[in-house]
């Protein structure tokens, strides 16, 4: 894949442009983005860039995080706090992600879309309220993982680290996360099944594949 040297802000400007004038796939009234890559990579950053720069034209976005539909400790650690296997495939709540995220964003669904789930970090329910997405509105889901679930995305923008950048900038404490990201390196290939390719080894100098 031939990548070309680019800017954090014009990469922003020219996504933007792209989904400003983007139609659904299922012809509904809500695009659905996907900002994929793993939590070195800084995939929340580029998410919240894109929506305030739909703002800024007129558009709502809605960023939402892959984590904050993490499952329950209870499950997520069910063989262990380093599993790699049920980080893989297991923590992600799929199923509440379709239900209160992807189903309400159908064509003549409600635009209503819980913006997290459950948090990690303290290990209870959010109890956050829902957020009404006009027509119009773009749904920015950020995360690890995130291709191969079948998830409708409308576009697909996947941050890339090799794996010596990713083994660099992941924490020590983290590190065992990183055969999984191997794992889906291998199975997914999300360098090819993302519309669009972020090499960000190094965060001050990115480069992309375009938009094809």
């Amino acid at each position: 894949m031939r990548l070309e040297a680019i800017s954090w802000e014009r990469l922003t400007r020219l996504v933007t442009d792209h989904l400003m004038g983007l139609e659904a796939a299922d012809g509904g009234p809500w695009l659905r983005v996907a900002v994929d890559g793993p939590p070195a990579a800084g995939t929340g950053e580029l998410a919240g860039r894109l929506a305030e720069a739909l703002r800024l034209r007129g558009r709502p976005g809605l960023v939402v995080a892959a984590s904050g539909f993490w499952r329950p400790a209870s499950l997520r650690f069910e063989h262990g706090r380093r599993d790699v296997d049920a980080y893989y495939d297991g923590w992600l709540d799929t199923g509440a992600l379709w239900r209160e995220v992807f189903t309400p964003l159908e064509p003549g669904g409600t635009g209503r879309v819980l913006p997290d789930l459950w948090d990690p970090e303290a290990d209870r329910a959010t109890r956050s309220p829902y957020t009404e997405l006009p027509p119009g509105g773009v749904l920015l889901l950020h995360g690890a993982l995130l291709l191969g679930h079948w998830f409708p995305f409308d576009l697909s923008v996947h941050l890339r680290l090799s794996p010596a950048a990713l083994a660099r900038r992941t924490g020590a404490d983290e590190r065992w996360t990183l055969p999984a990201f191997a794992r889906y390196e291998e199975e997914i290939r999300p360098g090819e099944a993302a519309d669009v390719v972020v090499r960000a080894d190094d965060p001050r100098h990115p480069a992309w594949s375009g938009l094809g």
